[in-house]
């Protein structure tokens, strides 16, 4: 049995049915649809929640910190680019590291994946709870109790805002992915729209002392905003999860990752521009729903909060929508492997979605948004999306030298540097979470790999498709 189990590129697209269609799935995707999946999958959280975060790190230096965090992400975005066009399947990185560098690293990311996707979901559905409390008491002056709006951690017995969030985005992705992109693309274009407004009103009261003194704790809280940061664009290796739903992937997955990164990068920027210069970094550092609140202070009114409150929910109902998308798909990319159960693979007939796979996700995520606090294990999602960027970019690297004929609909410009970088600004970000997350990390990957060893590798449909090849040849040997 060789050392490493690869799974070529040209297999991956064969099974998936990529350039035809894909596993049951139907091709219904184009590319504003992708766009539009894709703003839906990055903008929500962490530019209405955890833009405070960010500022109470970094200062007026955050807009740093977003530039940071947005080359990390468009070195990466560059590899996923390539990739996606290579290899239009729906297991995203996961598939194609499986590619790249075999089945043992595959699953570690497939397991980094439940990971980030799981994380990302329950934070932003706790999120979406607070942008809920903020337009009740815009409209009615009345607020959920903390009993039932916030977990045992924070307070309260329940989040079931949290909880619901994730229940109508579950109901609405196994009504089949035209709806969900069609409510996606409609949730994207309004969230854009509120944002736009958003910084008008702040710039409207723009004033430039609120910037000074610029960077507050130096450089070292302009390292700790960027990890801060880098949590506001987890999302945007979604849009690979669509390579079997789309209907041009080789050309369109590579257009809406750049697309989508770039026009969220500018929006950051001016909206924590907007947001800082209006009322200061002390201000809007640390405070939840902080948005709403600058447009309070600045238009002297509770109208314009309670808009953006509603642009808030609108927006990270959103990403709760795309996230859950792309989780769904990965596992059953792994499914159709045999590296995880192969409920996960079955798609429905009616709908063609994961219909029994996509409401154990919505089960699995609606425990820990409901019930557990997620800010002691935001760092370790981090870290883990981080490597798994990292190893992306290797794989570019690692197909380059294997597969150099494969069809590439795009190319990682200023190859190999770029790839190279993309590696050094995931370590650099993965060294600033500090020394406890990476025990955490380690702890979490030793599971993984006590996983794949008890049920992956055991169960690996490449090894069974392997070892009954070996035994027809010696069986034909024999005859012989």
């Amino acid at each position: 049995m060789p050392a490493l189990r690869i799974k070529s590129p040209e297999l991956l697209v064969a099974e998936s049915g990529a350039d035809l269609e894909g596993h049951g799935l139907k091709r219904t995707m184009g590319l504003f649809q992708l766009i539009c999946f894709g703003v839906g999958a990055i903008v929500g959280t962490g530019i209405f929640v955890g833009l405070s975060d960010s500022v109470a790190q970094a200062g007026p230096a955050v807009v740093v910190s977003f530039v940071l965090a947005a080359i990390t992400c468009v070195f990466t975005a560059f590899a996923f680019a390539e990739l996606g066009g290579a290899i239009p399947v729906s297991g995203s990185s996961y598939s194609f590291a499986y590619a790249g560098l075999g089945e043992r690293t595959a699953f570690l990311v497939g397991w980094c994946l439940l990971l980030e996707y799981g994380v990302s979901v329950s934070a932003v559905a706790v999120g979406w709870s607070q942008y809920v409390n903020e337009l009740l008491d815009s409209l009615t002056g009345l607020e959920l109790p903390a009993a039932l709006s916030a977990g045992p951690g924070d307070g309260g017995v329940i989040n079931l805002p949290a909880v619901v969030v994730i229940a109508l985005a579950s109901g609405l992705l196994v009504r089949g992915v035209r709806e969900s992109a069609r409510a996606t693309a409609a949730m994207a274009v309004l969230k854009l729209a509120i944002l736009v407004v958003f910084c008008a009103i702040g710039f409207s009261a723009f004033k430039d002392g609120n910037l000074t003194p610029f960077s507050p704790a130096g450089l070292g809280g302009i390292g700790a905003g960027t990890t801060a940061a880098f949590f506001s664009y987890i999302g945007f290796d979604a849009i690979t999860t669509a390579g079997e739903e789309a209907r041009n992937p080789r050309r369109d997955i590579p257009i809406a990752i750049l697309v989508c990164l770039g026009l969220a990068t500018l929006l950051y920027c001016a909206v924590a521009l907007a947001a800082i210069g209006a009322i200061g970094g002390d201000q809007v550092g640390g405070r939840p729903a902080a948005l709403s609140y600058v447009v309070n202070e600045v238009t002297g009114s509770t109208a314009g909060g309670a808009v953006i409150a509603f642009g808030a929910v609108v927006a990270i109902a959103s990403v709760v929508l795309a996230v859950m998308y792309g989780q769904t798909r990965i596992l059953m990319s792994m499914a159709r492997d045999g590296l995880v159960p192969r409920v996960f693979e079955r798609v429905s007939p009616k709908t063609s979605t994961p219909v029994t796979g996509t409401l154990l996700v919505a089960l699995v995520f609606a425990v820990p948004a409901a019930f557990a606090s997620l800010d002691a294990v935001v760092n370790l999602c981090t870290i883990g999306t981080l490597a798994i960027m990292a190893v992306v970019n290797v794989t570019v690297i690692a197909l380059r030298r294997r597969e150099p004929g494969l069809t590439r609909s795009f190319r990682v410009p200023l190859y190999p540097v770029i790839p190279v970088l993309g590696v050094g600004f995931c370590l650099y970000l993965m060294y600033e979470t500090g020394w406890t997350t990476w025990i955490q990390f380690a702890a979490f990957l030793a599971a993984g790999c006590l996983v794949y060893a008890l049920y992956g590798r055991r169960n690996s449909r490449l090894a069974k498709s392997a070892a009954a090849t070996r035994t027809d040849a010696e069986a034909v040997s024999q005859a012989v």
